[in-house]
């Protein structure tokens, strides 16, 4: 399959699997340990330090922009992504997902830091994404831990249905087309570099 050409592509076992069930087990710790430090008033309702839960997008989910483990799979993956999409890209910022029971991801289309992306699958219960191809048609499209669905966030709508299952971690790794005259000024999401923080944005001055 050809990700010009199809806008869309399927990759089996992107990363080990014994991989993806580690980042999985870290992520679901690293959601309770969110969810103790919030609840017992250590950290405040507005600290995103840790993630937070029901985001704009998807209420029913446990998020985190720019986690550190996410962003160096961001990075270690851009190589096999330039080669999987035949194009050169330019990592700009990992979002990762625990999606709950009864959770809906509205049909939408990507910023343009999604340009080129890819959802993850690092564990827990199937939950199909579906996408609109470049001819019209709904795709379906079942994800193992450790498979990944590369799509051009910018130009497929993409959607989840109502999660029926308990839990479902994703991380979705976003990239710029470096063909593109404008990639340099959103390098990194307009962050100095990786691993920082959404609030880093626009204080490229930083970066060395």
């Amino acid at each position: 399959m050809s990700f010009k050409k199809n806008k869309y592509k399927i990759i089996k076992n992107a990363i080990p699997v014994d991989v993806a069930n580690f980042v999985h087990d870290y992520f679901v710790i690293k959601r309770n340990v969110f969810a103790t430090l919030k609840n017992s008033t250590y950290i405040s309702k507005f600290n995103e330090d840790w993630g937070k839960t029901g985001d704009e997008q998807c209420p029913q989910s446990y998020s985190h922009y720019a986690d550190l483990a996410m962003e160096t799979i961001l990075e270690l993956l851009t190589e096999k992504m330039n080669k999987e999409t035949s194009l050169k890209l330019s990592p700009t910022y990992s979002y990762a997902r625990i999606y709950n029971k009864g959770a809906i991801l509205q049909k939408h289309k990507d910023r343009y830091s999604c340009e080129v992306s890819t959802t993850l699958c690092l564990g827990g219960d199937v939950w199909p994404i579906w996408l609109t191809d470049t001819k019209g048609k709904d795709i379906e499209v079942k994800l193992n831990p450790s498979d990944m669905l590369i799509y051009s966030g910018c130009e497929l709508s993409h959607w989840r249905n109502k999660f029926e299952g308990n839990q479902c971690v994703q991380v979705f790794l976003h990239y710029n087309d470096m063909s593109k005259s404008d990639w340099k000024d959103n390098k990194y999401d307009d962050r100095p570099h990786l691993g920082l923080p959404s609030w880093f944005k626009g204080r490229k001055q930083l970066q060395k």
